[in-house]
């Protein structure tokens, strides 16, 4: 089996994995989980989705992340976790869904306008 393939969006951030039955080893561009995120809370975010559905130390994953910054490249990298779970067995999805991990947050940085001084805030008025 070549494995099971899945990509996460989170603002810039995009996250493509290649899940397959192993023993929990998780591999971001090449290095280990602990190197690449150093802080214990991105790891709790990120595995959420195995830990709803009780399949913590299942499957091995092979990830390739992209842009944003490491909260950023978390969520993006739990939604395709999310995601390949869902494809892996529908009977996830329902749970998936109700925590909110299926959902791509959309959310992203909005351009300046011409004429104003970030994307929404004009200039000072002055009457005198």
């Amino acid at each position: 089996m070549p494995g099971l393939l899945a990509t996460g969006y989170r603002k810039t951030s995009i996250a493509r994995i290649i899940m397959k039955p192993g023993t929990g080893v998780i591999k971001v561009n090449n290095k280990s989980v602990d190197e690449y995120f150093p802080s214990r809370l991105f790891h709790i975010r990120f595995l959420e989705p195995f830990k709803t559905v009780n399949r913590e130390n299942q499957f091995d994953l092979n990830v390739q992340l992209t842009g944003g910054g490491l909260s950023s490249q978390a969520d993006a990298l739990r939604h395709a976790i999310a995601k390949a779970l869902s494809d892996l067995e529908p009977s996830f999805k329902q749970p998936l869904r109700e925590k909110g991990f299926i959902t791509r947050d959309a959310r992203i940085k909005e351009r300046v306008k011409a004429g104003l001084r970030g994307a929404r805030k004009a200039r000072q008025y002055r009457k005198r």
